[in-house]
């Protein structure tokens, strides 16, 4: 067996094991409309993320709490059917807000905010959430896993301080990339680096 193929066996154990962690930090996600108000045209696309059709453009909004505001947050695109600001709980505080742990599109009775662009600004009568932390599987990857869409799991971390994440929803799509997604308050606490990966407990 040459090394080609030692790699190539390598790489699909590993695969058949483990899944690659990233860390979501504070974002935005808008309407075409909203778009419109905040910046005076649509998303401008800066470069692709891991989720096939997903990128991060290059419009950044301001977004203002009670008691406190960040500037220069993310806004990810394609737009959506609903606005949507996804934050940690550590943010939350700064904020002045109390955002419930949701999966993302569950807005309903969520707090809202004002986002300000550089064309205009929109008041949210609800949208901000903590994300409840999940894995992206397509069904290939979850069938070598044996988990189904919207199971909740335990995810260990092989990373610089490893936990053991509870409460992790499995979410499964043949649009998606295999990743498992951590807020930066669980990527810090388990000491996350890029790379680093993750295995699905039984």
């Amino acid at each position: 067996m040459d090394e080609g193929q030692i790699n190539t066996l390598a790489e699909a154990l590993m695969g058949s094991l483990f899944v690659e962690l990233e860390a979501s930090g504070r974002h935005v996600h808008v309407t075409k409309e909203q778009a419109l108000t905040l910046f005076g045209h649509p998303l401008t696309p800066e470069r692709p993320l891991s989720q096939p059709g997903q990128y991060l453009s290059k419009e950044r909004v301001t977004v203002i709490g009670p008691k406190g505001r960040f500037d220069r947050v993310a806004v990810l695109g394609p737009e959506r059917k609903r606005a949507q600001v996804e934050i940690s709980l550590t943010d939350a505080r700064t904020l002045g807000l109390t955002p419930p742990v949701r999966q993302s599109g569950d807005v309903s009775g969520s707090p809202g905010t004002l986002l300000v662009g550089e064309a205009g600004q929109v008041e949210l009568k609800q949208g901000v959430i903590a994300a409840q932390r999940h894995i992206h599987l397509t069904p290939q990857t979850a069938a070598r896993f044996g988990a189904g869409d919207q199971q909740r799991v335990k995810l260990k971390t092989y990373t610089h301080r490893p936990v053991v994440f509870e409460d992790v929803v499995v979410r499964v799509s043949p649009d998606f990339a295999s990743y498992a997604h951590l807020d930066y308050d669980e990527a810090n606490a388990c000491g996350f680096q890029k790379g680093d990966l993750g295995r699905i407990l039984p």
